[in-house]
């Protein structure tokens, strides 16, 4: 009975801790957006695009997917990217359904700016954590994320 105990506490303080740290990167992610003087999502957005491109353009699906929101939400918002030029939308050449959305060399260079800044708070973050231990970390927390889908699946069918 004690060893459950022992390990609902554990599960509880792990739980309150990504609570913490998504209100901070939440608040940090703000500042970066007020710098560029665009929304936390459109700042979310653009660092989803420059993650997943690799020089042909990203999807709006594919931001939406990685970012976990609405495609809808996805297209509204690079649309206003686009008109602030942070963003250019051109017709998929595989499939004129769809737009690849890439970064302008404005943001690219907006971004770089802040990259020093960006270096420092990663560094202030992560003090005492390793590669290795970043590894490992990164690997329990994918786990985590995919059991996490797995039981919200569970609980909205009333499995659980």
């Amino acid at each position: 009975m004690a060893e459950k105990q022992e390990i609902n506490r554990a599960i509880r303080d792990f739980i309150w801790n990504i609570v913490e740290i998504h209100s901070q990167l939440e608040e940090i992610h703000k500042s970066w957006a007020l710098m560029l003087g665009i929304t936390e999502p459109q700042w979310l957005i653009l660092m989803a695009i420059d993650e997943l491109d690799e020089g042909r353009g990203v999807s709006g699906i594919a931001v939406a997917t990685k970012l976990r929101i609405h495609p809808a939400f996805v297209t509204n918002q690079t649309k206003k990217l686009e008109q602030i030029e942070f963003l250019t939308r051109v017709t998929s050449p595989d499939d004129a359904r769809f737009l690849q959305i890439s970064l302008t060399e404005r943001a690219r260079a907006e971004v770089s700016k802040l990259s020093l800044k960006r270096e420092a708070l990663n560094a202030t973050m992560f003090e005492g954590l390793d590669e290795a231990s970043l590894d490992y970390l990164n690997r329990r927390l994918t786990s985590i994320a995919t059991n996490s889908r797995l039981a919200s699946q569970r609980l909205n069918v009333g499995l659980l």
